[in-house]
């Protein structure tokens, strides 16, 4: 059975940071690509970034270019998204997500507030 649990979200002030962690189990991590989206209040979900199981990256959202990362540790079955300089605009509940075949699997999400 596919899980992805997520953590590392919380309350941050405006230009702040945060480390999600994605801990993954129930297939081999590294031979999936992997992804993190978010879903803002009252919209739908947004691709924001990508990490091929090469370790090639795919940037889905330009507003966060130059202020998200998208890492992973195959040997710790473990996604990672470092966020700096963080924005109101980026409050959402965070998942991380991948695709087998036809099914598409995605945690429970952390949320993510960026507020004064």
């Amino acid at each position: 059975e596919v899980q992805l649990v997520e953590s590392g979200g919380g309350l941050v002030q405006p230009g702040g940071s945060l480390r999600l962690s994605c801990t993954a189990s129930g297939f081999t991590f590294g031979s999936y690509d992997m992804n993190w989206v978010r879903q803002a209040p009252g919209k739908g979900l947004e691709w924001v970034l990508e990490i091929k199981s090469g370790g090639g990256i795919i940037y889905h959202t330009d507003s966060v270019k130059g202020r998200f990362t998208i890492s992973r540790d195959n040997a710790r079955n473990t996604l990672y998204l470092q966020m700096n300089s963080l924005k109101p605009e980026d409050t959402a509940v965070y998942y991380c997500a991948t695709y087998q075949g036809v099914h598409f699997y995605r945690g429970q999400g952390t949320q993510v507030t960026v507020s004064s």
